[in-house]
Formats: structure tokens, sequence, C-alpha cells
């Protein structure tokens, strides 16, 4: 089992991957982690009772270049419940590369239903084993519309680390 940390400014977020539901996403977001990616990126999205939202953006809301989109598994069986974290995407179903969310709430309205563009659902590939106060904290934060965004915190929620544990 991998686990890895979000370090962030308001407190550490400890995810459990799971690598047999979802082998690409996982090895997708490891190589992210790898690579420094995530570091000084922050949530730039936050929506009270249904999830936070980050990995692709500074704290002046520029977005980081990725790696080619992966192919979306969640026709594997994980449920975007509270407490997982989920590929963040475009309407188009295979279009994940680096941002990704944790659920909030029981989100069945995002999980996978058919192999339709509005039925492919978003991936889950893990779930919060600790630091579950700390995504609270991060969904009560007021948000504001910057530079086009919505939903953005007024103040900055920064990855500042993210450690792999193996």
């Amino acid at each position: 089992m991998t686990n890895i940390t979000f370090i962030t400014n308001v407190g550490n977020i400890e995810i459990s991957l799971n690598k047999q539901k979802a082998p690409v996403t996982v090895r997708n977001f490891i190589q992210y982690c790898r690579d420094g990616f995530y570091n000084d990126t922050i949530f730039h999205r936050v929506i009270e009772g249904f999830m936070i939202q980050g990995g692709g953006h500074t704290e002046d809301l520029l977005e980081k270049p990725t790696r080619d989109p992966i192919v979306n598994e969640a026709n594997r069986g994980l449920k975007n419940t509270i407490g997982t974290i989920a590929m963040a995407r475009t309407e188009a179903p295979h279009s994940a590369t680096a941002q990704f969310f944790i659920n909030l709430a029981d989100n069945d309205c995002l999980d996978y239903t058919a192999t339709t563009n509005s039925g492919w659902g978003y991936t889950v590939f893990g779930n919060v084993t600790a630091g579950m106060d700390v995504v609270t904290k991060i969904a009560q934060e007021k948000t504001t519309t910057a530079q086009d965004y919505g939903d953005v915190p007024c103040h900055a929620i920064i990855i500042k680390q993210v450690t792999i544990n193996e």
C-alpha cells in the first residue's frame, strides 16, 4: 500500500492510494509527486459540502503545464464517498492529468454509470486516512472569484510538499 502526505500551510493530510483498483491513476499521481509538481500549488477550488480541488495552480492562479491525459478508471468499482480522492478532468472522460479533488460528501453523482461522456464519472484512487479535520478546515475557508476562477479560497491554502511512503 502506498501512502502520501500533503504538507499544507494549514496542516497535513494523509492519503492511502489504491494501486489495485486504479493502477494507471496511482502511477500517474505518484510520478507527479516524485517530480515535485504539487509542491507550492494551492487548493484553488473549494465548495463546502462538495469537494476541495487542487494540484494544478500556483498561488498566483497560474496553471502548471502537465503531461498527457490518462485513461479514466472510474469503472473499476471505487465510489466518490466522503474522504476519497479522485481525479479532476474536463467534460471529456479521459482528460485527467494532475488535478485532483477530495470529496466532502458522498458524491454518487460523480460515480461511473456508463461508457458515455455523461456516465464515465471521476476516478477515485485513494482515501484520506488522517487529516480529515484539515480537509474540513479547508472546506470552511471563505471563497471568492479571482481571475475568472470561482470558489477560490480568500486565503491561499498551499501544498508546500508531498511525501511518499511506499
